[in-house]
């Protein structure tokens, strides 16, 4: 659970799973700062082999900063999903029949509050420093997982439970969710920038 209480327009809250390895994995959820009035941003990535770009932004249907609500990740060798709370809002399949790359590393979980003034805003805008100290609180983390020593060897075993086959795939109710946050609140999706990605990846819709 997190609760970004105090942050300024152009800090961004990150916590995210990360491998060690020097061309890594990587899956973050970010925080983007609002301006007044406006919509709070939750932005999904997904890195694999160092290589990222899969960027999708949503408006958060909350204020983040009135209570504490649940951040998750599944991850398995079928697919990732991030929820907020118990919704999905995000789901990236293992395509590597495909040449996608997909994380298969061990990874550990940061936090951190950076500065994101040279992108955010079109880089027009720079933090007033003066709204410091930026502040973001946690509460009941928790992880499942498997030992990273022989990470290969134990953590695809079904006897963790994420990688029973009712989680290789959404249910037909939580599918029905994941539509409708996708259809009402995303406001970014890397595989419709066509300016970005004239060919959509291999991931996306073609």
């Amino acid at each position: 659970n997190s609760n970004p209480l105090h942050y300024h327009p152009l800090t961004t809250i990150v916590w995210q799973m990360s491998s060690n390895a020097k061309r890594g994995d990587e899956l973050d959820f970010e925080f983007l700062g609002n301006r007044e009035g406006k919509p709070y941003i939750v932005q999904t990535n997904v890195f694999a082999n160092d290589r990222g770009g899969r960027e999708q932004r949503m408006h958060l249907w909350f204020d983040p900063t009135a209570s504490f609500h649940t951040y998750r990740i599944l991850w398995n060798t079928h697919q990732i999903v991030f929820f907020v709370d118990a919704t999905p809002i995000r789901v990236f399949k293992n395509n590597r029949g495909k040449g996608v790359g997909y994380p298969t590393l061990p990874m550990q979980v940061t936090a951190s509050i950076w500065n994101v003034d040279k992108w955010a805003d079109g880089g027009k805008t720079k933090i007033n420093w003066s709204h410091a100290l930026f502040e973001a609180h946690f509460r009941s983390f928790g992880v499942d997982g498997c030992p990273s020593h022989n990470f290969a060897e134990l953590c695809y075993s079904s006897k963790w439970w994420w990688n029973r086959e009712q989680y290789w795939r959404l249910s037909p109710y939580q599918e029905r969710m994941y539509q409708h946050v996708k259809r009402r609140y995303m406001i970014y999706d890397y595989c419709s920038d066509r300016q970005r990605y004239p060919t959509p990846p291999p991931e996306c819709p073609q």
